[in-house]
């Protein structure tokens, strides 16, 4: 009786074509991320399910709440590790920093003092949601003075270039790479970033596609994402270079 009803298509959830999760917060206790091993293990598990073959951790740096350095990170990188392996689950898992860009992180860069990188030196930088920082563009020219590859993770999420794609461009022309959160194409931070996110992506201004984990909730709004027909069509003609990030 049904019959001129078109059946719904199924879509397999299947993220291989990413490869690498290059921003996340899976290394538990240290930041707003996980805050155990166990929720740790279950969100990689997930992930690895999804097509992940590599992780790569991103814990917050920011000097006034999340202090972190080599000393709180790499331990805990370790401790995740060692508990992979006694649950027998194999994927590679690294650990660098998610930087926030003020003024304690540019003391930083100028003292020559060792920062948390991936890949080919590769760092991950962030800015507030209010206001962009201030000293910004001095922070991606001192980076690239030192042969380091800034990537600003979710530009889609600062509202306040939202106006101006020329906004995103500059950050190009200086040497910086772009990352989107995966999440902003399910509209998980709201419609206005999923249009810009989408826009982004159409003038191909994006390099990296990050998960950006935290949470079960996030783990579960990836999942509903990875069964949406129409974000594999979004990404079809788009270069995303995380896969080379598994040499």
């Amino acid at each position: 009786m049904f019959s001129f009803l078109k059946k719904k298509e199924i879509i397999h959830p299947d993220l291989s074509f990413i490869g690498v999760d290059m921003h996340s917060h899976l290394l538990p206790g240290i930041d707003d991320g996980v805050q155990t091993i166990a929720e740790s293990l279950t969100c990689i598990k997930t992930l690895q399910h999804l097509g992940y073959k590599k992780l790569i951790c991103t814990p917050h740096i920011i000097s006034d709440m999340y202090p972190n350095d080599r000393e709180t990170i790499l331990p805990r990188l370790e401790e995740i590790r060692e508990a992979l392996k006694e649950n027998n689950i194999d994927i590679a898992i690294e650990a660098a920093a998610e930087y926030m860009v003020d003024l304690e992180m540019e003391k930083q860069v100028l003292s020559g003092e060792p920062l948390l990188t991936f890949g080919n030196n590769l760092i991950l930088i962030e800015m507030s949601y209010v206001a962009p920082s201030p000293n910004i563009e001095q922070v991606i020219f001192q980076l690239r003075l030192k042969g380091l590859q800034p990537i600003l993770a979710h530009p889609e999420r600062y509202v306040f270039y939202h106006n101006n794609l020329d906004n995103y461009q500059r950050f190009i022309d200086l040497g910086c790479m772009l990352q989107m959160n995966l999440l902003s194409l399910l509209g998980y931070y709201g419609k206005q970033i999923k249009l810009v996110a989408e826009k982004l992506l159409k003038n191909k201004m994006i390099d990296l596609l990050g998960t950006d984990m935290h949470h079960q909730r996030h783990l579960m709004a990836l999942m509903e994402l990875s069964t949406k027909k129409e974000f594999y069509k979004l990404l079809e003609d788009v270069e995303i270079k995380n896969k080379k990030l598994l040499m």
